[in-house]
This record gives structure tokens, C-alpha cells and sequence, in this order.
């Protein structure tokens, strides 16, 4: 992910962190503070699907665009790219803007989006030579052999950002941006209200709806020490 941030144009200045514990002090205290956005990559238990599909029945297709768009969010058509698109709206939302190079293609990629509506964005974002390129490279460096041939269950990958002063849960597979409540000014994404209002959410109503632990794992973005 760090290699993915810094090929399309982020400072490096910032980095991503392994998030040990989201309960226990000591095993964040190696994380610089306040973290800029929280990435997280989650199983889609029974409990969680039933949570989106009822959150979203009701949701009109996302509309935003322009300079008053709270976060900038991008429906995800490319076929396995999950992690990427959670990496790019980790970057180009929140206090993490003010890290972008200013000639990079993370920056034209995001000046691009900004004005385009949901359809025309993922649009750009598909045809994106830029985005592929960054994203096939850090492909081809990974140890994992993956088999992309079949069907699988996999992860989702969600970005959970500050901006505005509200927590968002962004996620291309959803219909929008999810406004999950508002953050004070000392508080970031790794606050215990944020954890409350994000990921503890989705392992709690696992556990209510009777699903076995839930395996994640996720990454925090902060400045370099």
C-alpha cells in the first residue's frame, strides 16, 4: 500500500501503519497522531451483507460532485481493484490532500474526479492508464499467488476518513458515501468514538447476528515519525 501511495504521487511524508489492536494503547502507540484514514479489509459475513443490502435498499443512486462534495468517492467498476480503490480514497480525502504532489497523477486523477458525476468518474478512473499502471505494479511486486480465474469469497476493502469533522465510510461497492457521525476536533479515526461509529459497528452486528469472529485486518495512514 505504501508502494501504491507513493507511485501515483502521495509525499513521503506519510505512510501506512499495521493497526496491532484497536482496544489496546499500547499496541497503537507506534503510530504517529492523529491518523489521517483507517483502511480496513473485512470478510462479507451473513450479518454484515444483510446490514448493507437494508442499508442501501431504500439509497437513490449518489448524485454528488463538485467542489462542495463532502468526500470525493468513486464507485468501483474495475474487476478486482478493491484494495486500490480503498488506497485512493484514503488519499485524496481528508487532511491527506495537503500530501499530494502537485504535478503527480494522484493529483490529476483527483482534479479529474472532482467535477464528473458517479457514472463519468468511474468512468475515468476505469480508463485511467495511470491508476492501472500504479495499480499492476505493486501487483507484480506481491508474494501472494493469486488466482483470479474463479469465483471467490473474498474481503472488502473500506476507507474510513475525517473530513469535515464527520467520520466517512467509503467503499466502492456501495451506492455512496456513508456519513457515519460527527468527530471533534481532537478526536481522529483512530479515537475510540470513531472505532465505535466504524469498524466496532460491523463487529458488533456480527456478533448479534450470531457470526463467528470476525477475521480483519487493517492499516492506519499518519506521518512518517
Amino acid at each position: 500500500m505504501n508502494q501504491l501511495a507513493t507511485t501515483l504521487g502521495l509525499s513521503s511524508e506519510l505512510q501506512f501503519y499495521d493497526v496491532y489492536s484497536l482496544d489496546e494503547p499500547e499496541q497503537l502507540a507506534h503510530i504517529p497522531r492523529p491518523a489521517l484514514a483507517l483502511l480496513v479489509i473485512i470478510p462479507l459475513t451473513p450479518a454484515w451483507d444483510r446490514s448493507r443490502k437494508a442499508e442501501d435498499a431504500d439509497k437513490e443512486p449518489y448524485t454528488g460532485f463538485g467542489t462542495n462534495e463532502p468526500v470525493i468517492w468513486f464507485k468501483q467498476t474495475i474487476g478486482h481493484a478493491c484494495g486500490s480503490i480503498g488506497v485512493l480514497h484514503s488519499l485524496i480525502n481528508g487532511p491527506a490532500v495537503d500530501f499530494i504532489k502537485p504535478d503527480s497523477d494522484l493529483a490529476a486523477i483527483r482534479s479529474l474526479a472532482i467535477p464528473l458525476s458517479m457514472t463519468k468518474r468511474a468512468e475515468m478512473l476505469y480508463h485511467s492508464e495511470p491508476f492501472e499502471l500504479a495499480h499492476k505494479s505493486v501487483e507484480q511486486a506481491g508474494d501472494s499467488d493469486a488466482d483470479l480465474t474463479g469465483e471467490r469469497n473474498g474481503g472488502h476493502f473500506v476507507s474510513f476518513v475525517k473530513s469535515g469533522g464527520k467520520l466517512w465510510e467509503l467503499e466502492g461497492s456501495r451506492k455512496g458515501p456513508l456519513e457515519r457521525g460527527r468527530l471533534a476536533d481532537d478526536e481522529d479515526v483512530l479515537s475510540p468514538r470513531a472505532l465505535d461509529l466504524g469498524i466496532k459497528r460491523i463487529i458488533k452486528l456480527n456478533a448479534e447476528g450470531g457470526g463467528e469472529s470476525l477475521r480483519f485486518s487493517c492499516i492506519a495512514f499518519a506521518r512518517r515519525p
